[in-house]
């Protein structure tokens, strides 16, 4: 199973440092234990490292989703199509016409039993976007995209300004 699979993740988690990727592994882990049969797509990007699950391999059917902001170093669980489900405690960021996400800035702070309540109703939610159900894939860990060429470009702009 792709739970297993962390050696791309953890490479590209290395500029962040040990809190962060204990805190984003650990996320990871509650993810892959309540849907093992999920994709993992994951976005290696010159603004942020993201990561979420899908039933497909296509990221318009991802349910939820973790983020690591580059400059920021934020940790964002969120929800792909956020707006669609059913939040009656308003506990999720965000006003786009999709995403909605909760920032996490510590494991004990993280509402476990709640965000098992949305990842239920934004797995369903994504399942019914899906019309082809060929697509449906298992288990899979995909590098979907690395962005060497802009990080490169911004890690020697931040070695020229030392």
């Amino acid at each position: 199973m792709s739970k297993e699979e962390t050696k791309d993740l953890l490479k590209f988690l290395k500029p962040f440092g040990s809190e962060i990727t204990d805190t984003v592994m650990w996320l990871r882990e509650f993810v892959w234990d309540q849907y093992p049969k999920a994709n993992e797509l994951i976005y290696d990007n010159y603004n942020a490292l993201a990561f979420g699950w899908s039933p497909t391999e296509k990221v318009g059917h991802t349910f939820c989703s973790i983020a690591v902001g580059r400059t920021s170093k934020n940790i964002h669980f969120g929800f792909y199509w956020g707006s669609e489900i059913s939040d009656p405690e308003k506990i999720l960021l965000g006003e786009g016409n999709q995403y909605r996400y909760i920032l996490v800035t510590e494991k004990s702070k993280f509402p476990k039993a709640y965000v098992k309540k949305l990842i239920k109703d934004a797995y369903a939610n994504s399942f019914s976007k899906i019309k082809d159900k060929k697509q449906i894939a298992e288990g899979k860990t995909i590098v979907k995209s690395i962005s060497t060429k802009k990080r490169e470009k911004k890690s020697k702009a931040a070695t020229k300004k030392k």
